[in-house]
């Protein structure tokens, strides 16, 4: 089945809520900052990508996240399955990045291309889970 042929439909404005009542359900509550939709849209961090499939329910979020340091992240691929529940999908490989701070440097270059590498490897880590592609 061709990605065209399936449910899956690609939706990248806000990222759905059920993304993160369901990490906290399993993780605990103030575990995913990186998943809150009640943060105002142009404070959460770019890229992010998130598919839905129309047709059962599931869907596939990659989004940035971090821990104790805001500036060191990396990108993380979760699915929601129909019945409930959330699995974290990990890449294959480096997926870790310094977030650039300012504009113009040649080290601001780096990160911003390190961190695109980065999440470009896990929307195909994704787009391979969900179309086996």
């Amino acid at each position: 089945m061709t990605p065209q042929q399936s449910g899956w439909r690609r939706y990248d404005t806000t990222l759905f809520p059920v993304f993160h009542e369901r990490f906290e359900e399993k993780w605990g509550e103030g575990t995913a900052p990186f998943l809150d939709p009640s943060v105002y849209d142009s404070e959460q961090p770019r890229p992010r990508a998130q598919w839905i499939n129309v047709d059962t329910g599931a869907a596939v979020a990659v989004v940035p996240v971090w821990e104790d340091d805001p500036a060191a992240r990396s990108f993380a691929v979760f699915y929601l399955p129909p019945a409930g529940g959330i699995w974290v999908l990990r890449p294959p490989g480096l997926s870790t990045y310094i977030e650039a701070v300012g504009n113009g440097s040649a080290a601001s270059a780096g990160a911003a291309a390190l961190r695109n590498d980065s999440f470009q490897k896990a929307v195909a880590h994704a787009e391979q889970f969900i179309f086996g592609i």
